[in-house]
């Protein structure tokens, strides 16, 4: 299998929807000309057109609101936060509109909408660009949240959420995007909200996700060189 850097597997999941699928657009702050704050958008604009490659003002209230119109009126919109901190932003149109509109108009209302956001500390940001709101997310009935640990969980759970039709954040670890992994040929999906056991044993039961497991593993392998049978469960999900 080859291996690709944990942005390109978030690129190639966007991409392949943009060119199999006319109602798929982009939407956020500096993913056009700028190709996004971590690359992932790189050469977007050029290949799809402003049309498909929005960038947008800094009011993610704003953008996320036309995120959720566009999505209920047959569209799927990816819409991307620079990072889960702006979040807090646009509380208000992701829990009360994106997360209740199927519920409120009794399934007759869709919000098949993606909203890309860059998690956690380590990249010298700031403090209020460094946040894990994920967890937090997640406990909105109605909101799907996937975190991805590797390039190969990035690409099946991105290619899973653009077809689902209710809203689905994909928590992006921010330290990972320059990490690289096996990611097979064939195309595959991973079904939203299940785990995986990475590592099989009978003695301790570790459990994380996203950058999480890379203390995990590393903890894995140092029990399991003082003789301990280790269990590693790897969460695609928040």
């Amino acid at each position: 299998m080859p291996e690709i850097l944990f942005r390109e597997a978030l690129k190639r999941g966007p991409q392949e929807a943009l060119e199999n699928d006319p109602r798929v657009f982009m939407m956020g702050e500096d993913i056009g000309e700028y190709g996004g704050a971590y690359a992932v958008t790189d050469g977007f604009l050029e290949k799809f057109g402003p049309e498909r490659i929005k960038d947008t003002p800094i009011s993610e209230q704003a953008f996320v609101g036309a995120g959720i119109g566009a999505a209920a009126a047959g569209l799927r919109p990816i819409v991307e936060f620079m990072p889960i901190s702006f979040s807090l932003v646009a509380f208000d149109q992701i829990v009360n509109m994106a997360a209740n509109l199927r519920y409120m108009s009794g399934g007759q209302i869709n919000v098949p909408m993606v909203i890309r956001a860059p998690t956690g500390a380590g990249v010298q940001l700031g403090a209020t660009h460094s946040q894990s709101f994920e967890t937090w997310l997640a406990e909105v009935p109605g909101i799907k949240v996937v975190c991805p640990s590797n390039p190969y969980d990035a690409l099946g759970l991105i290619r899973s959420a653009i077809k689902d039709d209710n809203p689905v954040i994909v928590a992006e670890p921010a330290l990972l995007y320059g990490d690289k992994g096996n990611v097979p040929d064939e195309y595959y999906e991973i079904e939203l909200g299940k785990a995986d056991v990475s590592r099989s044993g009978t003695d301790i039961t570790l459990v994380s996700y996203g950058y999480g497991m890379r203390p995990v593993n590393s903890a894995a392998d140092s029990l399991e060189e003082r003789g301990h049978s280790v269990k590693n469960y790897r969460l695609t999900f928040a």
